[in-house]
Parts: C-alpha cells; sequence; structure tokens
C-alpha cells in the first residue's frame, strides 16, 4: 500500500517548480499545415524531416497495406504535440521509444501527442504502425492510390503520399529515403532511387529502394505488380532502371521505343541543365487507366496513354527535365509552379530544335498567336495561377513563351549560363520565382522585373511592344510575332508537344 505524503502548500509549490522546466510555458503545437497559399493545410509545422525508412506489406488480390514507418525529424520548436499528413488507418506510435497519443482530424492529419514534450533543436524519431486498404480510402471524394489488375501505385501531384506513408507532406521538408517491400513471389515493387537488396523467403519477396538525395513527398512513389524490370546505363555511366506492365497491350511497344531513351535524353539534357543530380535515373509504365506521366525523383511515372498514338521522346525529355527544374529544385510554394513546369515544357522546345521540327522561337510565335486576346488562356499567370489554375495549359505554353522572352532578353550566351547555373546554385533546395528573376539579373547584369511581370503575372494578352525585347532581326517585340493576326506556320513538333497536354490531368 503506496502511503500518503502530506506537505505544506508552500513546500509543494517548491516541489512543483522543481519538476516542471522553466520552459515549460513555451509548449505548444505545431501548426496543422505548413502555411502554403494554395494548400494551407499542407505541410506540418513546429519540426523538420531528414529521413524516411518505410518497411511495407502488400497483398495485390486484396489491397491490404501493412505498414511501419520510422520518421527521423528534428524539432524546430517546443512541441506538445505535433501532425503529419496520413489518410490511413493506425494501429500504434511512438515517439522516442515511448508510446505517444494519436488521433486523426481533419481530412488528412495524424495528430501526434508524445508521452514528453519536445524541446527545439532535440532530435525525434516517431514510429507509425498502420495498415488499411488504400484503394478504399477518399478524401474530400478523392483516392491518390490508382489500383491496377496486378497491384497498386501511388503517384500524383501535390499530394499522393499519405495513401501509403504518414509525411510531412509539403515540398519544402526534402528528406532522404528508404524503402522495404514484402510482396508475394512473382510481384514487383518499384520505388525511388536504386534498389540495394532482394530477397525472398516462403512465397514473399523483399524489395530494398534507397534514395539517398534529397526529396520532397509528392516525388516519393510506390509501385506494385508484374513488371519487366529492366536495368542499363546511361552513356555518360548513370544507373538506368526501367519497368513495364506485363499487360500494356497495344500500348507497349511504343512506351518502350519511348522510355527506353531515357538514358540518352539525361545525358542530352545535361548539356543544357548541367550534370544530372542523382545517383540513378528512369521510369516505369504501369497498367492504369490514367492519362497525366508524373516526375518522380529518380523513377518517373508515365500513363499508358501517354503512348497511345505512339512512341513520344517529347514527352519523357518534358519529364526529365523536370529532375533539375522541380526535382533538385523545387517549389518554396506551390504558386511558384512555373519554376517546374515553364521549364520542363521549354525543354520540349529545346527538343524540337534538337530535332529540327521547329525552333523555340517559332513555338513561341506559334502560341501567341494562336490564342485571340479575349481567350481565357491569357487570364492564368503562370507565376500565380491560383490553386484551381495550377495545372492549366498556360503555366505550361505560356510559361515556355515567358522564358523564350527571357531568353531574347539576355541574348543565347548569358541564358544558357543561366539555364544550366540556376539548378547547381539551388541544387537539392528550394526557390520562389522572385529568387530565379534575382538569380537572372545578375546573370545577365539586365534588369528584368518588367519582363517577368508581363509575361508571368498579367492576367491578360501583352502587346507585343510590352516586353520590349526584341528577338535578333525581328520586326515586332518580345522576339514574338510582329501582330497577334499574323499568320505563323505550326511548327512540325507542334501536334506531338500538344499529345502530353494531358501531363497536368492529375490535378485534384
Amino acid at each position: 500500500m503506496r502511503k500518503r505524503l502530506i506537505v505544506s502548500a508552500a513546500a509543494g509549490a517548491l516541489a512543483l517548480l522543481l519538476t516542471v522546466p522553466a520552459s515549460a510555458a513555451q509548449f505548444g503545437p505545431g501548426a496543422a499545415g505548413i502555411g502554403d497559399p494554395y494548400y494551407p493545410n499542407a505541410g506540418n509545422g513546429g519540426y523538420d524531416v531528414s529521413h524516411y525508412d518505410i518497411r511495407l506489406k502488400y497483398q495485390p488480390v486484396t489491397d491490404e497495406l501493412e505498414g511501419t514507418a520510422t520518421i527521423l525529424a528534428t524539432a524546430t520548436q517546443d512541441l506538445s504535440r505535433f501532425n503529419l499528413d496520413f489518410v490511413l488507418r493506425v494501429k500504434e506510435v511512438l515517439v522516442n521509444g515511448r508510446t505517444a497519443k494519436f488521433a486523426s482530424t481533419g481530412e488528412s492529419e495524424l495528430e501526434i501527442t508524445p508521452a514528453r514534450p519536445l524541446t527545439k533543436g532535440s532530435p525525434v524519431t516517431v514510429v507509425v504502425r498502420y495498415a488499411d486498404k488504400p484503394g478504399e480510402v477518399e478524401r474530400g471524394g478523392y483516392s491518390a492510390w490508382l489500383r491496377t489488375p496486378d497491384g497498386g501505385i501511388a503517384a500524383d501531384e501535390p499530394e499522393g503520399s499519405a495513401w501509403w506513408f504518414p509525411s510531412n507532406d509539403h515540398p519544402t521538408d526534402k528528406a532522404t529515403y528508404d524503402v522495404s517491400v514484402l510482396v508475394p513471389d512473382g510481384t514487383q515493387a518499384i520505388s525511388n532511387g536504386l534498389l540495394t537488396g532482394q530477397s525472398s523467403r516462403a512465397g514473399w519477396t523483399r524489395y530494398n529502394w534507397r534514395q539517398t538525395k534529397p526529396q520532397a513527398t509528392y516525388l516519393a512513389t510506390l509501385a506494385i505488380g508484374r513488371f519487366d524490370l529492366r536495368t542499363d546505363t546511361t552513356p555518360g555511366g548513370i544507373p538506368v532502371v526501367t519497368a513495364y506492365s506485363k499487360d500494356l497491350g497495344d500500348n507497349d511497344g511504343a512506351a518502350r521505343a519511348s522510355v527506353e531513351r531515357t538514358g540518352e535524353l539525361v545525358d542530352w539534357l545535361s548539356g543544357y541543365f548541367g550534370a544530372y543530380p542523382f545517383d540513378s535515373v528512369g521510369g516505369y509504365v504501369p497498367n492504369v487507366p490514367t492519362g497525366y506521366a508524373l516526375e518522380t525523383q529518380t523513377q518517373i511515372f508515365y500513363s499508358p496513354a501517354q503512348f497511345s498514338r505512339g512512341s513520344n521522346t517529347s514527352v519523357v525529355v518534358h519529364e526529365l527535365a523536370h529532375q533539375w527544374y522541380g526535382d533538385s529544385v523545387s517549389v518554396q510554394r506551390w504558386s511558384d509552379i512555373w519554376l517546374n513546369e515553364g521549364f520542363a515544357r521549354y525543354s520540349q522546345w529545346l527538343w524540337s530544335e534538337h530535332e529540327n521540327e521547329g525552333t523555340a522561337q517559332e513555338l513561341a510565335d506559334y502560341v501567341y498567336t494562336s490564342y485571340p486576346a479575349d481567350n481565357a488562356f491569357w487570364s492564368v499567370k503562370p507565376g500565380d495561377p491560383g490553386a484551381d489554375h495550377q495545372f492549366a495549359g498556360a503555366v505550361y505554353d505560356r510559361g515556355a513563351v515567358a522564358i523564350q522572352a527571357l531568353r531574347n532578353a539576355v541574348g543565347d550566351e548569358k541564358f544558357f549560363q543561366i539555364l544550366k547555373g540556376w539548378p547547381a546554385e539551388r541544387k537539392y533546395g528550394n526557390a520562389t520565382i522572385q529568387q530565379f528573376q534575382a538569380y537572372a539579373e545578375r546573370i545577365s547584369g539586365k534588369p528584368l522585373a518588367d519582363l517577368f511581370t508581363t509575361w508571368l503575372f498579367t492576367a491578360s494578352k501583352p502587346s507585343v511592344s510590352s516586353a520590349g525585347v526584341p528577338a535578333a532581326g525581328a520586326t515586332g517585340t518580345a522576339g514574338l510575332a510582329p501582330s497577334a493576326k499574323a499568320t505563323v506556320q505550326e511548327p512540325k513538333s507542334w501536334k506531338k508537344i500538344q499529345e502530353t497536354n494531358s501531363l497536368h490531368d492529375h490535378a485534384h
């Protein structure tokens, strides 16, 4: 039997002071969102993740996913509780080895209260055990888990990780990854980076993947199914991993004819963007009914529909360009999406030049003259399109026109110096459009505020005199067509590039 200890009020108060940290009053909950203007609830405040270790077991027949995610982080404030972004059913949470309280709140929040508060600057280890059928879980009428005839796929933007691992789901909190997946024999599991190990036992095979470079959560991917998995190297020596579902039907040949050129194309892009920033490169084509592609880091997701009209190297160029513009250098906030999509589209224009199917200038002229001033195309501002228009065609095409205007303003020598120098200076980090403008001004030695305002932040069709940057030998200005009424011949590459417009159809 415990004895009751009787103390004076003064002694009790002194004991309380001795046992409660002086900073206790400063402990508070981390924010349930990182504060992105487009997606205020995306991500979380109060901590920074350095590494995800994700161990999964998946049964394709029943869509049953079991997982244990170990998250290494650092508290960035004194925390009484914090959130992770996650939608699956959680069984247990540990924080620094101790059982923690948890609750699902909002649409996709896992609210965790550790047994002991976390002090600012301290290392944090979070273990989350979970089990669910991701294909049956929807939030807001939407699911980011794609069921296939032989498995499941996780690949989506701006969010998708919440359907297979808990995370701080915003591009500003990058981390490294270990992904280990146990699947029935005869089924493969694919994720980002390099396959570091594979072993089989008792009818199950485990695949271990490792991504050693910082990676945003939406760029993490998981593909489970029956694939033809291939490995090779680029001419420059970078490991290449490609995979194709074994039931792609009529799209099989065109998909392989396109994606198997990955090694050649990544080396070609390195001539424009500098050394490839990661340890491997590749792409996979699963049997899904979607139409989009996504630049999932080092292991690009392609829908079979991208090749329904035959091979298309242009889409491979687009997604590979993102490895520099979007993956290595990621957006600081989702309104900076032009830094991803404008440059990926422009890479397709550079490929068109390379293939002698239309210069970037001719493509810019064609875009400009194809849309009259009253077309809704010009109402979208690529530099701040709004969440509802984040993946609108204007972000891609008008965004690429803006890059051509920049090229004409600073000249080819400085332009290609900017194109290569920017991803080197911001490697593995995040950036804003304003920071890119400052960089371009520093390298070119020219003021560019008017050009960026005109082409990225004006909700109307710019007049050809508004930017005042004529192309060499052009009779008009801004390096575009002399007038909106001018007849410009359709570049040969135009239709093939437009076939990739469904790239942005994944927005939800």
